[in-house]
C-alpha cells in the first residue's frame, strides 16, 4: 500500500477520502487542551535540546528519533501505561472503492493506540516534503482501521522529529493540524504537541 498510494490526489481516487471544508472538522487541537505543568515544560525543553545536539550533524535515524524525541513525549503524555495500549508496525489492508476489486496491503511504519491512534514515524530528511508524503499514507492506513463504527473519529500523528503533524479522519473526510516545528524558537510548539496528545487521548478512551 505505501507504494500504490503516494499522493492525496490517488487517496481520494482509490478510497474516496477528501479534505474536509468544515473549518469546525477538528475542534480537538484547537479547543479546551488538556493543561501541562512546569515539570512537563522542563521535561521537554531537554528534549528539545537534545534533539537539537543530536541533529546538529546531520538529519538522524529513524530508531534515533525515537529514543531522543518520540519515547519521551508519549511517556509524558501518559501513554505507557494503563487504559493505554500500543500496536507495532501493524499489518493494515485497505479496499479500494471503485471499478475494479483491488486491495491494496502494506505495514505501517509507527504504533497504533487503542485502534484509534495512529503514530507515524518517518526519517527526517526534508521536513515539509516528508509531512507531506507521509500525510496519504498515514491517512490509508488509518482508514484501514477495523472500527465497525465509521462516525467515531480517528486520529493521527505524523512527525519526523522536526515536524510534527496532526490529522483527523471521521467516515470518509479529514483534517490536518498546523505544523509544529522543534527548532522554532517559539519552544511552546512542544508543549502543544504534548498538550493535544493529552486531549487526542482523553477523545479516544
Amino acid at each position: 500500500m505505501t507504494e500504490e498510494i503516494k499522493t492525496l490526489a490517488q487517496l481520494e481516487r482509490h478510497l474516496g477520502i477528501r479534505l474536509s471544508d468544515d473549518a469546525d472538522f477538528f475542534q480537538e487541537w484547537l479547543g479546551e487542551l488538556e493543561p501541562i505543568d512546569q515539570t512537563d515544560r522542563q521535561r521537554l525543553d531537554q528534549v528539545r535540546r537534545n534533539y537539537l545536539y543530536q541533529s546538529a550533524d546531520g538529519p538522524l535515524l529513524e530508531e534515533i528519533i525515537k529514543l531522543v524525541m518520540l519515547s519521551p513525549i508519549l511517556e509524558l503524555a501518559g501513554f505507557y501505561q494503563a487504559p493505554y495500549k500500543f500496536r507495532a508496525e501493524v499489518s493494515v489492508a485497505v479496499e479500494t472503492i471503485g471499478d475494479e476489486d483491488e486491495l491494496l496491503r502494506g505495514r505501517i511504519d509507527g504504533l497504533v493506540l487503542l485502534d484509534r491512534l495512529w503514530i507515524v514515524l518517518i526519517e527526517a530528511k526534508k521536513a515539509t516534503l516528508d509531512l507531506e508524503v507521509a500525510l496519504p499514507q498515514a491517512l490509508a492506513y488509518m482508514a484501514a482501521n477495523p472500527d465497525a463504527d465509521p462516525s467515531r473519529p480517528r486520529f493521527g500523528m505524523v512527525t519526523n522529529g522536526s515536524s510534527t503533524i496532526f490529522v483527523k479522519l471521521v467516515g470518509r473526510d479529514y483534517g490536518v493540524s498546523d505544523v509544529f516545528g522543534t527548532r522554532s524558537q517559539a519552544r511552546t510548539n512542544l508543549y502543544e504537541v504534548l498538550r493535544i496528545l493529552k486531549t487526542l487521548g482523553r477523545s479516544i478512551l
